[in-house]
């Protein structure tokens, strides 16, 4: 049990020394929030001033059903397809530009996937 709080804890301090370092200016830009999990992907665009989640995806929107020939791509491809289109979402909305927040993940694999998907949907970070 206590190592299983420690970990919380220590998950916890990455996320807080990520996000210390994403306001230290005071941001006037949405940011890209990536969340996963061993199964899952989700992303937001959150506007921080108003608390207000602009846009969001899953790859539940990219895979389909298990049968479908969508359903057999590799996490990598998933999660580049991801950043296409939480991409597209923002420019609906008319949000180029945003800060990117990983979270307390680690800069590669499909974060860093996720991160080339939306510049090349055309964001700014």
């Amino acid at each position: 049990m206590k190592r299983i709080l420690l970990s919380e804890k220590k998950k916890n301090l990455r996320k807080q020394r990520v996000k210390a370092k994403i306001f230290r200016g005071g941001v006037t830009r949405p940011r890209l929030c990536v969340s996963k999990t061993n199964k899952h992907i989700f992303l937001q665009i959150i506007d921080d001033l108003k608390g207000v989640t602009l846009a969001s995806a899953s790859d539940k929107e990219v895979k389909g059903p298990k049968g479908a020939p969508l359903g057999d791509k590799k996490r990598m491809e998933i999660a580049k397809e991801l950043g296409g289109l939480i991409a597209k979402k923002a420019l609906e909305k008319k949000v180029k530009q945003i800060v990117f927040d990983r979270n307390r993940f680690t800069y590669h694999g499909v974060v860093k996937m996720i991160a080339e998907g939306a510049r090349e949907g055309g964001l700014e970070f």
